[in-house]
C-alpha cells in the first residue's frame, strides 16, 4: 500500500514523520488525504462484491464493435438509461437476433477500471421478453388491482351530461385525435376542448400521459378527460397497462374515458378508467349529447307536455260544466224558495210552541196565585180581623204588652188607622 509523508513544514533540512492513510474516507482530512490509486482501489473492491442483477428495459441504441456490443438499456416507464457492454458470445445466445426497440430481460454486473476511473455495466446473460411472459405479467397485475377495489363499479364516477370542456389527451396529430374532435363536433358543434399532445408507445408514453393527466385533472374548467390511441400491436399498448398511470388514472378526480385501440383491444386502463370506449369514435359518441337527438326529445317533451296540459285544462273544463249545471247553481232560487218554506214553518212551529208555553206559564202562575191569596192574611182581615202593631211594627198578641194610654196602629182590610189603648183585660176567652 503507497505512504504519504506529511507533517508541518519545517526548516529547510528539517524532515518529517510519514503519517499512516486514513482508515477510512470519513477519517480523511486536507492533512492526510487519499491518494487517487487508494480511493480506486477500494471502489473496485467494493463494486467487485457488488451481486448481478436482473433488470428489464428497453434496446434503445445498439452498437457492434468487433467481440463487443454497446447498447443502452431504457426503463419502460420513466425517462431514465443506461449504457451496457455485451459480448458477443453472449449476444449470440439470445437466439433471436435483438434490435432498437426490443423489451429484454439482462442480468448485469458492475466493473469499474481503475486507471480510468470508468464504471461499467457488463451483461451476462441478456433475453428477449416474449409476448406469452408479457400477457402473463399483466394477468399477475391485472389480479392484483382487482383484488385492491380499483375496478369496483361503485366507483367509477358519472360523466356529465353536456362537459363545460373535454380534455383530449392522444398523440400528435393522430388519427384519435381527429376522430375525437370531428366526432365530439358532429355530435355538438359548440363543445370545447383542452388538448395534450405526447407520446402514446415506447417509453415516453407512460410519463408524457401521467403529467398530462395531472395537468388536465388539475384544471377546474376540465369536466372529463379522453385518453385516446388507435390500434396497434400488443408491445404497442403496453403503456396503457403500466401499473403507474393505471393508479394515476384512478385517483383522478376528473372522470376519465379510455379510448385505447380498437374493440378487441383490452388494456388495463379500459377497467379503471370511469368509462371504456370501445374506439375513440365511441368515446367521441358517448362523451357529448347528440344535438339533434336532443332537439328532437325537446320537440317531443314539448308536444306530451302541450297535450298534457290540454287534457288537464279538459279535465277542469268538464268538471266546472257539471258544477254549473246543478240546480243549486243553475236554479238558484229553488233551493231558496225551499228554505223559505221551511223556515216559515219553523217559525210558526216556534210561535205556537211560544203562545203554548206562555198560556201553560200563565195558569201556572194563576194557580200559584190563587193558593198564595187563599193563605195570605189579607182573606182573614176581609172577614173582619185587624192586626195591632205596636211602634216598632210589631203585633201585639197579649194585652199585657200593652197599657192604658199606649198609642197602637190598627191595620184592617183596607187601609189602617191609630188608637189609644184606654183599658186592658188579661181574661182570656177561648170561645
Amino acid at each position: 500500500m503507497a505512504q504519504r509523508i506529511s507533517g508541518t513544514p519545517g526548516t529547510l533540512g528539517e524532515s518529517v514523520a510519514p503519517q499512516e492513510p486514513a482508515a477510512t474516507a470519513a477519517e480523511t482530512t486536507a492533512e492526510n488525504p487519499w491518494p487517487l490509486s487508494l480511493l480506486s482501489s477500494k471502489m473496485k473492491s467494493y463494486i467487485d462484491r457488488m451481486s448481478s442483477v436482473w433488470i428489464e428495459g428497453q434496446v434503445v441504441e445498439l452498437n457492434h464493435r468487433g467481440k463487443a456490443s454497446y447498447l443502452t438499456l431504457r426503463d419502460t416507464d420513466v425517462e431514465m438509461s443506461l449504457p451496457v457492454q455485451i459480448w458477443k458470445n453472449v449476444l449470440d445466445r439470445t437466439g433471436a437476433p435483438l434490435s432498437e426497440g426490443s423489451h429484454v430481460v439482462a442480468n448485469l454486473k458492475a466493473d469499474f477500471w481503475t486507471k480510468t476511473g470508468r464504471l461499467t455495466m457488463r451483461a451476462n446473460d441478456i433475453r428477449a421478453v416474449g409476448l406469452g411472459e408479457l400477457l402473463a405479467r399483466l394477468e399477475r397485475l391485472k389480479k392484483q388491482l382487482a383484488a385492491e377495489g380499483l375496478f369496483d363499479p361503485n366507483l367509477k364516477k358519472r360523466l356529465p351530461f353536456l362537459p363545460n370542456r373535454i380534455g383530449l389527451i392522444t398523440g400528435r396529430d393522430s388519427d384519435a385525435q381527429k376522430d375525437v374532435v370531428r366526432n365530439v363536433h358532429l355530435r355538438w358543434p359548440a363543445a370545447e376542448f383542452e388538448i395534450r399532445n405526447c407520446a402514446v408507445q415506447g417509453p415516453d408514453a407512460v410519463p408524457g400521459v401521467m403529467k398530462n393527466l395531472a395537468e388536465l385533472d388539475a384544471d377546474p374548467q376540465i369536466d372529463v378527460i379522453v385518453i385516446a390511441r388507435g390500434g396497434g400491436s400488443m408491445e404497442d399498448l403496453l403503456p396503457f397497462s403500466n401499473e403507474a398511470l393505471v393508479r394515476a388514472v384512478a385517483n383522478a378526480n376528473t372522470p376519465v374515458v379510455s379510448a385505447i385501440g380498437h374493440e378487441a383491444d383490452r388494456p388495463i386502463l379500459d377497467e379503471v378508467a370511469d368509462l371504456r370506449a370501445s374506439t375513440p369514435t365511441d368515446a367521441a359518441k358517448r362523451i357529448v349529447p347528440d344535438v339533434a337527438e336532443e332537439n328532437m326529445n325537446l320537440l317531443r317533451v314539448r308536444a306530451e307536455l302541450d297535450a298534457a296540459v290540454n287534457r288537464i285544462i279538459d279535465r277542469e273544463q268538464e268538471m266546472l260544466t257539471a258544477v254549473r249545471s246543478r240546480p243549486v247553481l243553475s236554479e238558484p232560487q229553488t233551493m231558496v224558495a225551499a228554505r223559505e218554506d221551511e223556515l216559515r214553518m219553523i217559525r210558526r212551529r216556534s210561535l205556537q210552541a211560544t203562545t203554548s208555553l206562555m198560556l201553560q206559564g200563565q195558569n201556572e202562575i194563576n194557580h200559584l196565585r190563587s193558593q198564595a191569596r187563599s193563605l195570605s192574611p189579607l182573606r182573614t182581615l176581609e172577614r173582619g180581623y185587624a192586626v195591632v202593631q205596636n211602634d216598632d211594627g210589631q203585633a201585639i198578641r197579649e194585652s199585657a204588652e200593652v197599657s192604658a194610654g199606649t198609642s197602637v196602629h190598627v191595620r184592617v182590610a183596607h187601609g189602617r188607622f191609630d188608637a189609644d189603648v184606654t183599658a186592658t183585660d188579661d181574661t182570656h176567652d177561648n170561645t
